[in-house]
């Protein structure tokens, strides 16, 4: 596949929400009423990858900036998101841009997408003199693992590489970091159960030795 990752245009919408239905074909996809909201409230924030051999969109990214002390580390992604419309989008006081989404389609799996979605997000924390990234980490392999250990210790053999998740293993290599894990972030994912690592990246250009202080040493390699 030729992969062209750019910023999200209003006529990707119909192909953003045909993508959604492949990714996630059991949950409602994103409706045209929120892409668009994302794409009028911060623009720059938004990216497809497309295949240029065919045109079809392959990878969706979607983020928004925030104030952090709006809001507590247990809350779920629907408050991070005004439910999935970005109204609470916060380019003024915000310094943390928060990662709502990233799929990639199943058929475009080892093409790069996704890393270089976590990179047009760096590139744009740091241009913006953004503090951190933080996203929920949604523990897509936990359902595997519910009967036999909490979500926690799933977390910590997941940053001990002792196991493999599909979501959270490839952020930890994205540099990223678990603060902390947190329920019912995701209510009805049957694949987490609901359970989330709340993760973070620090923007090293900006950030002073307390900002670092959100790391917890459990969830440290």
């Amino acid at each position: 596949m030729k992969i062209e990752v750019r910023n999200t245009r209003e006529e990707d919408v119909p192909a953003i929400i045909d993508l959604c239905r492949r990714v996630y074909p059991a949950s409602p996809p994103w409706g045209e009423k929120q892409i668009r909201s994302h794409l009028e409230i911060f623009p720059e924030g938004q990216w497809v990858a497309i295949d240029n051999d065919n045109e079809l969109v392959r990878g969706m990214a979607a983020s928004l900036i925030v104030w952090w002390n709006d809001y507590e580390d247990d809350d779920d992604w629907r408050d991070f998101t005004d439910h999935g419309m970005f109204t609470n989008h916060d380019p003024d006081d915000g310094r943390t841009l928060y990662g709502a989404e990233i799929m990639v389609d199943p058929a475009a799996q080892g093409h790069g997408i996704g890393k270089e979605f976590y990179k047009k997000r760096r590139e744009l924390a740091e241009r913006l003199g953004l503090l951190r990234i933080r996203a929920g980490a949604r523990l897509r392999g936990y359902h595997r693992y519910a009967d036999q250990m909490r979500a926690e210790d799933y977390v910590v053999k997941v940053v001990r590489e002792e196991l493999g998740d599909p979501t959270l293993t490839f952020q930890l290599h994205q540099g990223f970091h678990v603060m902390k894990v947190v329920r019912d972030y995701l209510r009805h994912d049957p694949e987490s159960l609901g359970w989330a690592a709340l993760i973070e990246w620090i923007n090293e250009a900006v950030a002073t030795p307390e900002d670092y202080r959100y790391r917890n040493p459990r969830f440290q390699r």
